[in-house]
């Protein structure tokens, strides 16, 4: 969540940074919640006063050896009251904190101002886009006949899902091995396994929750109620929860591959053929967590990193920097990759790469020990390094031959047994 001082000490202004992400704070409910806690707080502590006063008369009056009875009943009646108004006060915190929990993130001042992807922009275009003699397929249909199985999909589970089998399979699972191990060796990321089922607090730590649960599967289980990952963002995040690190451990470099789940709620009718939109979909996930003062460092690395991966296995792709309107909701800047697709004749985010500053760190109090002792917020960054299926997409349209085969980047090669096609 945002730091409460900025809506206390500039309200107006966070105001309008917010609208420019399309948010519209309410100011005339921050303000009565703000009100009612500053009279709550004033009378608990002119009570916790006036106890301390009448306890201190309490000691006087028994080492007088003075009848003690009506400042006993005095204090207690406070202390009844106060306890009633410091349950009334955590009652009004949570209400507080509920109201901050639904406030987006910030944007960076070097973050484009715009509505929509539209006035999104970009930095710069990498590759060439190769150039065929022959008429271009899309994945789909060059897929289906090595493997890409759209019904069975469907017959097993519905709409956006997918079996892939044979020689595809083994392509899908060697560029995960291939992107795990680029960011392990090359990168410097800690490989991880996690959970996929994840309880509330996990999600709200990250900010899933409460704003976007409809966008998550879940399931109850003994009578709670536990979330699918929809990115190993949320697990990987999550291991700084309610810690605070040793300053010499940051940054922390963490990466995992696993499945995603997003119920893809709003999206109805988008990218209904092929595996571009799906509701399961593996991704290989880069996390940092860092000093403050190395967060955009940081986020330069992990754009690099994610380039690395496109660039070796000769994608090509462009970069841009995303407007306010286009971010997700707990980041200040974000980057986004987006590979070429010839099918399609555009490109298509394949990587999204966000510092969150200490959007989630609040959310989550994860801090770090400074040099003169205090307990400061670490910065979060995640990124996709990269979604594997779109990975996929791409491999598979632009390594298309005319008589339908596939041929395997030289990065792959290794992987799949060094053959050639498929």
């Amino acid at each position: 969540m945002i730091d409460i001082q900025i809506l206390r000490n500039d309200i107006e202004l966070a105001k309008e940074k917010l609208l420019n992400r399309g948010f519209d704070l309410d100011i005339a409910t921050f303000q009565s919640l703000e009100n009612v806690r500053k009279e709550l707080q004033v009378k608990t502590q002119e009570l916790q006063e006036k106890r301390n006063s009448i306890s201190k008369e309490i000691g006087i009056a028994k080492s007088k050896n003075e009848n003690i009875d009506l400042l006993m009943k005095s204090v207690n009646a406070i202390s009844d009251d106060l306890k009633a108004g410091e349950s009334e006060l955590f009652e009004l915190q949570e209400k507080i904190n509920q109201f901050m929990l639904n406030i987006p993130n910030i944007p960076h001042d070097s973050t484009p101002i715009g509505k929509s992807e539209d006035d999104n922009k970009v930095l710069k275009t990498v590759g060439e886009l190769r150039k065929f003699n022959f008429k271009v397929k899309d994945h789909v249909d060059i897929g289906t006949q090595h493997g890409l199985n759209f019904d069975l999909g469907a017959k097993l589970s519905g709409a956006r899902f997918v079996v892939i089998e044979g020689k595809l399979a083994k392509l899908h699972r060697a560029i995960a091995q291939y992107m795990l191990d680029t960011h392990t060796d090359k990168h410097g990321y800690k490989e991880c396994y996690t959970p996929y089922l994840v309880n509330s607090e996990t999600l709200i730590g990250t900010g899933q929750l409460p704003k976007f649960e409809a966008d998550l599967f879940s399931l109850s289980h003994n009578e709670s109620k536990l979330y699918l990952i929809p990115t190993s963002e949320v697990t990987l995040t999550n291991f700084v929860r309610d810690e605070v690190v040793k300053q010499s451990d940051l940054p922390i470099k963490l990466t995992a591959h696993t499945p995603c789940f997003r119920s893809e709620a709003g999206s109805y009718g988008k990218d209904t053929r092929g595996m571009i939109r799906q509701h399961q979909f593996d991704k290989v996930e880069m996390v940092q967590i860092v000093h403050p003062d190395k967060s955009y460092e940081a986020l330069d690395e992990m754009v690099s990193h994610a380039e690395f991966i496109l660039t070796s296995l000769e994608l090509p792709y462009r970069l841009l920097s995303l407007c306010t309107g286009d971010m997700g909701f707990g980041a200040a800047k974000t980057f986004d990759l987006e590979v070429w697709l010839p099918s399609q004749n555009m490109y298509r985010e394949i990587s999204s790469i966000s510092n969150c500053e200490a959007f989630q760190a609040r959310r989550l109090k994860a801090r770090f020990k400074s040099d003169d002792g205090k307990n400061i917020f670490v910065h979060t960054l995640n990124g996709s390094g990269l979604a594997v299926g779109r990975t996929l997409v791409a491999v598979i349209e632009n390594y298309q031959n005319e008589d339908g085969s596939i041929t395997i980047p030289k990065a792959l090669a290794r992987y799949m047994g060094d053959i050639e096609r498929i």
